[in-house]
């Protein structure tokens, strides 16, 4: 697998995600509107869940939904991201590596990415993730030079905006919608949102 690169709307809501349950472990899936066998580009993300992540039939039904709503709005699941509860561990956990497993099975250029939780503080120089891609039937750590974050000061900037305008609260999780039906974890609002401040039109690209 070559190169790899993360939106600033994907990457602002997994940060938003983990920022939101600072105490618990998160996931979620990561999804592509590019054509299947080019270049992978993470073009948004899914966040799933924030309780019970190794609870089978709630992460098969999300799956199940989103993988509908993909084909609905032209867009494929391309990788699984989680934030372990512990900030110190960013290793991918057996429910971790499962789920990855289940949509490489479906996708081959699949990729599992983990958030460092101790690198999640505001100016921080480097993108807090850690990536892996299935090589030689496992999970290998991808070469970080071939992750590309575009514009990281910008994104960073934009996902500090979304702090400070307690935009965070925007954010529905699977779990949260479980909870309430009338909560959309498509998070159109929180995308249009963010896709405002990354308009070249306020001065970010």
């Amino acid at each position: 697998m070559g190169e790899v690169e993360l939106s600033c709307l994907a990457y602002a809501k997994m940060y938003l995600h983990a920022s939101q349950f600072p105490r618990c472990s998160v996931n979620g899936l990561l999804l592509s509107s590019s054509p299947a066998g080019g270049a992978v580009c993470i073009t948004d993300c899914v966040p799933l869940l924030h309780t019970h992540l190794s609870l089978a039939p709630i992460t098969q039904l999300a799956l199940t939904q989103v993988d509908a709503w993909c084909s609905q709005t032209h867009q494929r699941i391309m990788g699984y991201y989680q934030a372990n509860a512990c900030v110190s561990d960013s290793s991918p956990t057996p429910c971790a590596l499962k789920i990855a497993e289940k949509i490489f099975e479906q996708c081959n250029n699949a990729v599992l990415l983990m958030i460092d939780g101790e690198k999640m503080f505001p100016g921080c120089r480097v993108p807090p993730i850690v990536m892996y891609e299935r090589k030689d039937a496992r999970w290998a750590l991808k070469d970080k030079h071939t992750i590309m974050l575009r514009q990281w000061e910008e994104t960073c900037s934009i996902v500090n905006q979304l702090f400070s305008s307690g935009d965070q609260a925007l954010l529905v999780d699977f779990d949260s919608h479980l909870d309430d039906i009338t909560k959309d974890w498509t998070n159109q609002k929180l995308n249009a949102k963010i896709m405002e401040l990354v308009s070249p039109a306020n001065g970010n690209v």
